[in-house]
Order: structure tokens, then C-alpha cells, then sequence
């Protein structure tokens, strides 16, 4: 069975531009991994305009920073993952976590509904726009 992946861009604030945030099968990886404070990616980091993102799955294995605690990382560290492709499935494994917390499990995407979803959430823009 396959996970189901929802990827959610929060506006930027006062101390951050655009992150975004990954909730699987309706859970927020992300707070889930580095507490409610965290952060995740940079929105513009990991859905640049006109070429591949990090997130996109390849034959070769990628790790990926998805998120840091409040303390920002440095002294406890970062959430990443490793992602790649396997025919018609994306896979999220090898979990890094910062110091103290559990590890997510590993995931499987069916590899259409995880490019859609990485389509549809780089589509819309609306983080970028000045102002």
C-alpha cells in the first residue's frame, strides 16, 4: 500500500521566507520529527522554476534537508531524508533526525500521484510574488 503525500507551502513571516511542509497520510512529518517550533525547506529551495527539485525521485539516491528544529539545526541538527525512484514508486527513507527525536517511518509513494503532487504544489507560485 501506498502513502499519500500532501505538500503544503505557509506564507512567509517575520523570521522566515516560504517553507514548506510535508503531511503524510495526513500527518505533518515535519513537526512530527523536529517539535511544533521547527521549521521545514525553503519553498523556493526545494521548488525551483525550470529545472529539477531535490524532492524529485531519480534512479539515484538523493538526501534531502526537510526540516530543523527551533534552535535552528546547527547544534542539534537537521530532518532529511534519503528519496529515490524505483520504477513507479518514490521512496523516503534512511532518516536523519535531530539530537533527541524519532525517526519517521519509511515511506512508499506510487510515483504518479508523487510527481502530481510535487506539479501541482511548484505550479502555484503565490509565495514568490514581491509583496
Amino acid at each position: 500500500m501506498f502513502e499519500r503525500l500532501e505538500i503544503k507551502v505557509l506564507p512567509p513571516g517575520p523570521r522566515y521566507v516560504a517553507q514548506l511542509r510535508f503531511w503524510v497520510n495526513g500527518e505533518d512529518v515535519v513537526a512530527g520529527a523536529v517539535g511544533e517550533g521547527g521549521r521545514g525547506p525553503y519553498a523556493g529551495a526545494v521548488l525551483p522554476v525550470g529545472e529539477c527539485g531535490p524532492l524529485e525521485g531519480s534512479g539515484e539516491p538523493r538526501r534531502v534537508a526537510v526540516g530543523e528544529p527551533d534552535c535552528m539545526g546547527g547544534c542539534c541538527g537537521f530532518l532529511s531524508v534519503v528519496v529515490q525512484r524505483f520504477g513507479d514508486v518514490v521512496q523516503w527513507s534512511d532518516w536523519q533526525v535531530p539530537k533527541g527525536e524519532v525517526a519517521p517511518p519509511e515511506f512508499r509513494f506510487e510515483a504518479g500521484a508523487y510527481d502530481a503532487e510535487l506539479a501541482r504544489v511548484g505550479a502555484d507560485r503565490w509565495w514568490s510574488v514581491p509583496g
